[in-house]
């Protein structure tokens, strides 16, 4: 199957942090991906990488078949114009309209008339359902209205992959099953990739192709959704099932409780 996106054996360390430690993913052509993890496991860190805002220390990204950390500034610049990224809270510019918003990357990277951006906004926007909130100021809207109108605005320039941070975190089940349905829509009628980058399993696996499972910058499982739903990795039935206990630790590291407190006496 041609992938769009590849990362080999990346590894990435803050300091003497290490966060990534040899990670090995592809991201099909056509196909929703999921990443799923914990939080400090490693996936914002690892979405730096397709973009290329970090360099990897060992290993690489390729997208479209080109090495990112070996682009030159205007290849970069190029290569990010076809990324959509629906961010974590959502990412709307506070004092310009809905409209403004969607038509914004248009104008800034197009040569296209007024006419037509607004044809083409007004397009995704109903796409989303939202049309008639065109000239609603973002916090007019509700939290599930203005994470369709970020998802519409990562559409907009129709990019070849679409990248999801937490969608689904602080929405309401009508607002959640919403937007997961929008995914999985926009990403067949587009005929993109995306990646859904969450810990929302539940709600993932009704909407992703492959899921791959990160801790401690390591991918630990993989699988379609019958293959998670049926594994017994410890790992992910942990994640399946909500148990407290597992391979994921509730403490972070640290010495024994009883000598922390003796140090501070």
């Amino acid at each position: 199957m041609d992938n769009l996106l590849e990362v080999k054996d990346l590894h990435f360390a803050y300091g003497e942090h290490q966060v990534l430690n040899g990670i090995n993913l592809n991201i099909p052509r056509g196909k929703i991906v999921g990443i799923m993890g914990v939080s400090g496991s490693g996936k914002s860190t690892l979405l730096r990488h397709f973009g290329g805002q970090l360099r990897p220390q060992r290993g690489s990204v390729s997208f479209m078949g080109k090495v990112v950390h070996e682009l030159s500034n205007d290849e970069l610049y190029e290569m990010r114009l076809k990324l959509g990224m629906m961010f974590q809270v959502s990412g709307l510019f506070t004092d310009i309209s809905v409209f403004d918003n969607m038509a914004f990357p248009l104008r800034e990277h197009t040569k296209l008339s007024e006419e037509f951006i607004r044809d083409l906004v007004l397009m995704k926007l109903n796409a989303v359902g939202l049309r008639n909130a065109r000239d609603l100021m973002p916090s007019e809207l509700s939290g599930g209205m203005e994470r369709r109108v970020a998802l519409a605005r990562a559409t907009v320039t129709d990019p070849e992959l679409i990248i999801y941070d937490e969608p689904f975190a602080g929405l309401d089940p009508i607002s959640l099953n919403t937007i997961a349905n929008l995914i999985r829509k926009l990403n067949d009628a587009l005929g993109v990739s995306s990646v859904v980058v969450t810990y929302d399993l539940s709600e993932s696996l009704k909407i992703v192709d492959y899921v791959y499972f990160i801790h401690d910058g390591k991918v630990v499982a993989e699988g379609n959704v019958d293959e998670v739903n049926n594994s017994q990795d410890p790992f992910v039935r942990q994640f399946l099932d909500a148990k407290p206990d597992g391979p994921i630790a509730f403490q972070a590291p640290a010495r024994p409780y009883r000598e922390d407190l003796r140090l501070q006496a």
